[in-house]
């Protein structure tokens, strides 16, 4: 039903015959799985964005069959929990990072591989910088201490250890969620850093495995931008129109042409590259 109801929404947006185009019926449809999303208090973007794209998956994913005796035997039903479910979601937009984590008393490294469909970087710095200085921040190593020590096979006890994340696997569309919200004492707040972004060439290059990772640049097609507070704010999205390439705001009703120069803005929140 979910499904059905964003191919619908999709199908009047680019079918142009209508000067803009309500969600209604999509956000009525998912509000039925997703509850917290009916409500009419404002929720998060990034929240919503990974709902959305966890239910498409599950109504589009593809069930692999082989024949077994006779019968058509589904490969969850051959080997239950050794099956990866792709689908259209995860074609376009499932990446893929390499943990190395090295103990620092023995030195052995082991690798954990993880998949991704969000980025969540944090922001270094409360005025400004860049998207780059996100990323350098997100992929530098990390020592883990304390509690958060990990297990050591070859010493048999728990260790201090270094972390350091690698892009393995580059997605088509790669989604960066900037971390504008945090946790200060017992009160969240919001930070307003300016922070630039690339609206071509992004080279993850620096991030990734050369082995697994060739023609890593990016183009910005996307932007979904939060104004306001936490809980009295509003959303707005910049959208690249794919056959065109002219950027385009929509806020509410009002979908306005805007030159490439507005698409740059201290409220971006979500980037899609």
């Amino acid at each position: 039903e979910s499904a059905t109801a964003f191919g619908c929404l999709i199908s009047d947006m680019w079918l142009g015959k209508f000067d803009c185009v309500s969600p209604a019926v999509f956000h009525s449809v998912l509000g039925k799985r997703y509850p917290t999303f009916s409500k009419r208090t404002q929720q998060d973007a990034q929240e919503f964005l990974i709902s959305v794209l966890n239910e498409l998956h599950e109504a589009l994913k593809k069930v692999r069959a082989q024949l077994c005796n006779g019968r058509c035997v589904t490969d969850a039903e051959s080997s239950r929990g050794s099956v990866s479910e792709t689908s259209i979601i995860t074609q376009l937009f499932e990446g893929q990072l390499s943990y190395d984590i090295t103990c620092l008393e023995c030195r052995t490294t082991t690798n954990r591989p993880e998949s991704f469909t969000v980025l969540s970087l944090p922001i270094p710095s409360r005025s400004r910088c860049s998207l780059q200085d996100c990323l350098k921040c997100f992929f530098q190593q990390d020592t883990l201490t304390w509690n958060n020590q990990i297990y050591c096979s070859w010493c048999g006890t728990k260790q201090d250890a270094a972390v350091k994340a690698t892009v393995t696997k580059a997605p088509q569309v790669i989604i960066f969620h900037l971390k504008r919200f945090e946790w200060q004492g017992k009160h969240k707040r919001k930070l307003s850093t300016d922070i630039y972004y690339p609206l071509s060439n992004l080279d993850l290059s620096p991030y990734s495995s050369p082995c697994f990772c060739k023609d890593a640049e990016y183009s910005l097609c996307a932007v979904v931008n939060h104004s306001g507070f936490l809980d009295d704010g509003h959303y707005t999205a910049f959208c690249k129109h794919s056959v065109t390439k002219n950027w385009y705001s929509f806020d509410d009703a009002q979908i306005t042409k805007i030159p490439n120069s507005s698409v740059q803005t201290d409220r971006a929140y979500l980037l899609f590259y």
